[in-house]
């Protein structure tokens, strides 16, 4: 077998619909759309459109609430890394580790909105942990070897309504 011998199986490849080819083809003269008016041409973009009518999606109040804009983007930091940082002795785990010492170490590339510690795998250095967010796993694990976790509270300034004195 050559691959000149190679051809599609019966059935599977059907010819394209050839319109504007006479009458006897089934798709002459109008080729399948219709008679006149803008839908019969091509390039036709009238999904909303109501003949001038205020459109029904702009009738209609807006609604729906997005939280994106107040959602945190934390880095995270595993159990195992942390470890591993301190094997490598890239941390020293005598002194006290924050989200600053994680950047300068590598360990973590950024500090976004702060670092979050998550539970994935086993610790067994005792440390002493300054960041922003961490698991009950994780924390559970961190004081199970023996060390100690502060979370950071970040301050947020209170939001004013309109028409409030301070």
């Amino acid at each position: 077998m050559k691959l000149n011998d190679l051809k599609p199986q019966e059935g599977s490849n059907k010819n394209r619909i050839r319109v504007g080819r006479g009458i006897g083809s089934g798709k002459g003269k109008t080729c399948g759309s219709g008679q006149k008016g803008q839908k019969s041409r091509s390039g036709v973009a009238i999904k909303g459109f109501e003949g001038g009518q205020m459109p029904l999606y702009q009738r209609l109040p807006k609604f729906g609430f997005n939280n994106k804009k107040f959602t945190k983007n934390f880095a995270e930091l595993t159990l195992v890394q942390l470890q591993y940082a301190i094997d490598e002795k890239k941390i020293d785990a005598k002194k006290e580790i924050n989200e600053d010492t994680l950047v300068e170490a590598g360990v973590v590339r950024r500090k976004l909105d702060g670092v979050k510690v998550l539970a994935t795998g086993e610790i067994s250095a005792k440390v002493n942990l300054k960041v922003s967010k961490a698991t009950k796993g994780a924390q559970a694990a961190i004081e199970k070897a023996g060390g100690k976790i502060e979370l950071i509270e970040r301050v947020v300034a209170p939001v004013k309504k309109r028409g409030e004195k301070k």
